[in-house]
This record gives C-alpha cells, structure tokens and sequence, in this order.
C-alpha cells in the first residue's frame, strides 16, 4: 500500500500546486493581459480565485459520492489527465476569459481531495486518521510549497512558463497513478451514488445530521474562511506593504509551505497523542489568532519572514477537525463526508478572496481615506475567534 499512498499524497501535492502557482504571478499576469493598477489586479485576482473555489465547492460532493460508488482510483486518475490538459490550455491563454475559463476547469479537477481523504479513511485505524489526514495536509504544503516557488522562479521565463511545469507534472502523476493505484471501495463500504445526494446541500444536510458533526461543519468552515487570507491577499499584501517582488512573493509563500507541511506531516502526530484532539484544535486557533493579529500592523517585510513559524503551527487544527468528524461517520459515507468538507473549504475560497481582496482595494487603493493594507487579517482575525468560541462551546465527539 506504499505506492498508492504516495501516489495520493502527490495528487493532493498537485491540487495545492493549482492553487499556489498562480500567486506570484498572478498581479503580472492580470495587468499584462487586462491592463489596470495592482488595485484592480486585486479584484479580478478574486474573481479567478472564486471561480476556482465554485467548482470546488460544486464537484467536491459530486466527486465524493461518485468515489463512495465508483471507486477512487477512476476519480483520481481522470481528475488528473483533464487537470495535465487545464494547465496547457492555461498557458496558450491570451484573455483574461480564457485564464477565467481554466480556473474554473481546474477548480473542478482540484476537486479530487475528498476522494484523497476518503481513500485515507479507507485505510487508516481510528486512532490513525489525524495522523494520516495530517499526511495529506503536509502534501498539501509541499504543494503550497512547490506551487509559489515555482511560479517565482519561472516566471523569470515568462508568466506562462510554471503552466507548462504543472501540466507536465501532472501527466507524469496520471502515468503513475494508471501502474500503482489500486481500487480501496469494496461491496462493504460501496454505497450507490444518488445524483440527490451529491448535491452539495442535500450532502451537507445528511452529514450535519449525524450525531456532534454539525458545529464541527462550522468551526472548519469558519477556520477555513479565516486562513484563506493568506493565498488571497499575500502577494497584493506584500507588494504594496513590502514592496516585495514576485521571486520573493514566491519564496515568501514556499517558507509557508514548508513550515504548513512540518506540523502536519510530523507536529500533528505528537500534538494528538498527548494532548489530545479538541486541546491540539483550540491550540492551533489561538496560534492562528495571534499571528493575524501581528501581521495586520506589521510595516517590516523581514519581520513577517520571521513571523511564519509561528503561523505555521496553526496548521495543527484542520487534521485534527477532519479526524472527529471522521470518527463520528459511518464508514459507508466518509466519501460524502469528505466531499462536504472539501465543498466548505471551496465555498470559504469563494467568499475569502472576495471580500479579502475587496477590503484590500478599499484601503491600499489611492486617495483611500484609511491607508491600512493589513485590514483583512483583523478581519480574518475576527472569524477565526468566533470558531474558536463555537468550537469550545461544542460537545466532545467520542471515539
């Protein structure tokens, strides 16, 4: 089960490289093909990002219960031979409805971490699932990692050089995937897909009706709302606040990764063990409140490079969310289960990079009454304490 393992693992790595890639070079990008000021930049930059996090959000229930029926393997490697043609077409793109045109194919394609998580749970003991969910979490940061740099890196080449680099990448996962994956749905956990059911709605309703998953279902949407500043306004942020450039843009965001993927794929492990789940969330939130704090004031650009470890440790509280909740589903629909998750993850990255780059433009634009670049982490801030009371307030999950 090694290969297969990895083999997740990297199509979980390849879905953060969608998201991470772009951000660099996005404010380049947007004014090269459509013109404007780094302020409207900003605003079509959530507009890319909203597309992509609405397909998410759509398809991740649609690709968790076709996953939960069908298996995951068919998922996984069909997600990634459209994403390896996405990223091709993404780098001929000459108009701004054409980038817009591949970000919502690719939000689709990303849509497969459910059916990642889904095959995690398959194989995973109960007391293994935060450990194991930390896995994916940690790939995700070495996405979150490989995307940014990347994109920095290769942008010395152009703006569409990191699409080809991705598009490769991802035809060399397929080819993998086709000799290594093996199918971890069986008659036991097979459950017939239901076009109702893979509704996001009607899922959310048949998961939040289980017993202690419904404020859990807030406090990860919440977290997720409030975290997703960071690919939202960062490279905006620091360009206007530091004066940063895209290569160190990139370097910025890949420390992210790196310190993103040490808690989840090493920290969460111990930090579950001995303090326990619930201790492991609260702790995560608190880092995350602290941090957001921090940086809405900040005016020095190496402070904020020091700041990342710190940020960092807050990564602890989403394996830990996904394995309550995990424990808490019956083994029949941890497909759906991770397919809600994944759409509340989307529809946090529809909402954030709207109103995160909007409040951005209204106070870094010029001539703003308010000069105050920073404002969305308060923001940020403010969603992620009203998390962290619902989710103290919240009834324990039992093993």
């Amino acid at each position: 089960m090694r290969l297969p393992f990895l083999f997740v693992l990297a199509t979980v790595m390849i879905d953060a490289m969608g998201i991470g890639l772009v951000l660099p070079i996005m404010p380049e990008l947007i004014i090269d093909v459509q013109g404007g000021t780094l302020a409207s930049a900003a605003i079509w930059g959530g507009v890319l990002s909203t597309a992509f996090a609405a397909m998410q959000f759509i398809f991740g229930p649609i690709l968790g219960n076709l996953s939960d029926a069908f298996g995951r393997r068919g998922v996984l490697l069909v997600s990634l031979f459209v994403m390896s043609l996405d990223y091709v077409v993404m780098a001929l793109a000459g108009s701004i409805w054409l980038l817009l045109a591949g970000r919502i194919v690719g939000g689709i394609t990303a849509a497969t971490h459910s059916t990642a998580a889904a095959f995690m749970a398959d194989v995973s003991k109960p007391h293994e699932k935060a450990a194991n969910f930390g896995l994916l979490g940690a790939a995700f940061g070495v996405g979150f990692v490989l995307g940014p740099v990347i994109g920095g890196l290769l942008s010395e080449y152009g703006t569409r050089a990191p699409f080809w680099a991705a598009a490769a990448l991802s035809a060399i996962t397929f080819g993998v995937g086709l000799m290594v994956m093996p199918e971890t749905v069986t008659d036991k956990n097979r459950r017939p897909f239901s076009l109702r059911r893979a509704n996001p709605v009607n899922s959310l309703r048949a998961i939040a009706a289980l017993p202690g998953i419904r404020p859990m279902l807030w406090v990860y949407f919440l977290y997720s709302v409030s975290i997703y500043v960071y690919p939202a306004i960062w490279a905006y942020f620091t360009a206007e606040r530091f004066g940063w450039s895209p290569q160190m843009i990139g370097v910025s965001l890949g420390l992210y990764g790196i310190g993103m993927a040490a808690v989840q794929g090493g920290l969460i492990r111990p930090a579950t063990r001995f303090l326990g789940e619930r201790v492991t969330i609260l702790l995560g939130m608190v880092f995350e409140i602290v941090s957001f704090l921090l940086l809405a004031f900040l005016t020095n650009g190496i402070i904020a490079l020091m700041l990342i470890p710190i940020t960092a440790i807050g990564a602890v509280a989403t394996p830990a969310i996904q394995a309550l909740a995990s424990r808490a589903t019956p083994d029949s629909q941890q497909g759906e289960l991770q397919g809600v998750l994944t759409s509340l993850h989307a529809l946090s990255m529809v909402i954030s990079p709207l109103v995160m780059s909007s409040v951005f433009a209204w106070f870094a634009k010029p001539g703003s009454a308010i000069y105050f670049p920073g404002a969305p982490f308060l923001l940020a801030m403010c969603l992620m304490i009203v998390g962290l009371i619902l989710f103290y307030r919240s009834r324990p999950i039992s093993a």
